[in-house]
């Protein structure tokens, strides 16, 4: 049951009712302006303050689970002929194909099938479905700005963590990486620290594709261009080690101790050969030793880098890098412990003449050396707290170099699709990006990689992925934008008339200098000649100078008396710049 209750009211106790209607505005208040307030005007520094409302958030990044994907080919086979034609046979084929054609079935169902056809071709006519739109607008305009990703980190399996002392792309694609581990402190290494190096898979990094096991820890490591199965390694030991994938663990091939090197191997290099075996390596025993892989009991060369080219071993300048460019078999340059480059000619008649020529601009050890892919004359160097560009020649100076940074460089190398573009890795764990078209004093991105300090890094031939060895054992794999790893607009243009500029402003610097010492040189020769010959007939060529100086300085003291006289007079004297004109 419901009860309701019902409550009345009647109209004339809601009061008056309202009537609404239009009617001209009426002023109710007119404020005139007081100019005697203004004195009380107090100016205040206005403030932005922002708020939010909603909680911070916070963007993280995992990987997710991988799915294995497998390939696998189909077999079609040609079916539809009739049990008395062999699909085989030529012969068989035509004969049936023409009978066919004859036909008066084959001739209704092609007309059939013709008019949808040539339904769908006018419609493709009418509307291009592959069209490009925007063609014409210029892509550098919306460039992105330049980043990266961090993809992968593949950490060292063992609990007595290494120095990732060398990295290698595969060269199929860039599909693996492969890591040389080997703790090159002094007499930091002890008996359970583990000394095999490892590749990897860049898209598992939770555990190695295979385990490299040398008999001595790995320094280097170096992918066959040629070959992707085979890889060569230089060890702690100074020998050399040779892989064949296929065939396991163990190394196929290795030198002995007696005719390696007698420090540890810092680089080994591929040469271009008919073969594809051939390699050299350089330690810092002062030795460049070339090696034919199928026979490594000896090198086949040893170069001494003896600066005074006597092949004095004691004297030789230890190698920390090596320099290789394919389109020129004959030559290599090597980066010493010295701060200094040697360039080198493998073919020179006697070994004299094989160190061409020196380059000294770094005041510690060389620890890289890269030329320039597009511009092969041109070579990076890194070393002590700054990175230098090179031109071959230019020998007293660099053309280029970065300013002094706070901490250690350890490794440089130009990006293989830009040319403009180089990567440096320091001590304090960052990796920088440099593009001298864009800024020359500051990197255009700096990355924090690691807490630890970066050792190596290796750019992949597609220039999109970077490869960076820490101290800690960590290898890192970064992905970089389009804009750092595309060709971009005129870059190659630009940076030859960059690089030709700033050598011609190294030449003329070079020849002033020149100039100078030759001044300096001839004059204490005169000096000298004109004490030697007493009151010889140079005593009156001296007594000319003398003289023509003092008139000199008499005549600038007259000026300066004439100027201070009048002060005035020099008032209306401009150059071109605008400035006062020197007296």
């Amino acid at each position: 049951m419901e009860i309701v209750h019902v409550y009345t009211r009647l109209r004339s106790e809601f009061g008056r009712p309202c009537l609404l209607s239009d009617r001209s505005p009426e002023l109710t208040l007119d404020l005139l302006p007081d100019p005697g307030l203004s004195a009380q005007f107090i100016l205040r520094t206005p403030r932005d303050q922002a708020t939010q409302t909603r909680c911070d958030m916070s963007e993280h990044q995992v990987n997710t689970e991988r799915f294995e994907t497998e390939s696998t080919g189909v077999n079609h086979t040609e079916g539809g002929w009739p049990k008395d034609v062999d699909p085989n046979e030529m012969e068989q084929t035509i004969r049936y194909r023409k009978k066919v054609e004859k036909d008066e079935g084959f001739v209704n169902s092609v007309t059939q099938l013709g008019s949808a056809m040539v339904h769908c071709i006018q419609q493709n006519n009418a509307l291009d479905i592959y069209q490009e739109y925007c063609t014409e607008e210029d892509e550098g305009e919306f460039a992105e700005p330049p980043s990266a990703k961090t993809i992968n980190v593949f950490r060292d399996p063992n609990e007595v963590k290494r120095t990732v002392t060398g990295l290698s792309w595969h060269p199929d694609g860039g599909k693996k990486l492969a890591g040389a581990y080997s703790c090159l402190n002094f007499q930091a290494s002890h008996s359970n620290m583990c000394g095999d190096s490892y590749i990897w898979d860049i898209e598992n990094p939770n555990r190695p594709e295979m385990t490299l096991k040398p008999v001595s820890p790995l320094v280097c490591i170096e992918y066959n261009p040629k070959d992707p199965h085979t890889l060569v390694g230089g060890t702690y030991s100074g020998q050399i080690a040779y892989w064949d994938t296929r065939r396991g663990s163990q190394p196929v091939e290795l030198s002995s101790v007696e005719h390696g090197h007698r420090d540890p191997v810092y680089k080994i290099i591929w040469l271009q050969s008919k073969t594809g075996n051939d390699a050299f390596s350089a330690s810092t025993d002062g030795q460049v030793l070339w090696w034919d892989v199928r026979k490594l009991s000896e090198p086949t060369e040893r170069l001494v880098l003896d600066p005074s080219r006597e092949g004095n071993l004691e004297r030789a300048l230890g190698a920390i890098c090596l320099e290789y460019e394919p389109t020129m078999p004959t030559k290599f340059m090597v980066g010493t412990e010295q701060g200094v480059v040697l360039s080198c000619n493998r073919k020179a008649k006697t070994p004299a003449e094989k160190i061409v020529c020196t380059y000294e601009g770094h005041h510690g050890p060389v620890h890289a050396l890269h030329r320039n892919p597009f511009f092969p004359k041109n070579f990076l160097t890194a070393g002590d707290w700054a990175a230098r560009i090179w031109s071959e020649d230019i020998r007293d100076s660099a053309i280029m170099w970065t300013r002094y940074q706070m901490s250690y460089l350890t490794d440089a190398c130009w990006s293989p699709v830009r040319p403009s573009v180089f990567y440096t890795s320091k001590m304090d764990g960052v990796l920088d990006v440099w593009d001298v078209l864009f800024k020359q004093n500051d990197p255009t991105l700096s990355l924090k990689v690691s807490d630890e300090p970066l050792y190596c890094l290796r750019v992949q031939d597609s220039g999109r992925l970077v490869a960076c060895g820490s101290q800690g054992g960590s290898a890192t794999l970064l992905e970089f934008c389009s804009g750092l790893s595309s060709l971009q607009k005129n870059d190659k243009s630009l940076l030859a008339a960059m690089f030709e500029r700033e050598a011609k402003r190294e030449k003329i610097l070079e020849a002033r200098q020149r100039e100078q010492r030759l001044k300096e040189r001839s004059r204490s020769e005169q000096s000298d000649a004109g004490r030697d010959m007493g009151d010889g007939t140079d005593t009156h060529d001296v007594h000319q100078l003398m003289t023509r100086a003092e008139d000199d300085f008499y005549s600038v003291v007259e000026a300066e008396l004439r100027r201070r006289d009048d002060p005035y007079q020099d008032k209306d004297k401009v150059d071109v710049n605008g400035g006062e004109a020197d007296i």
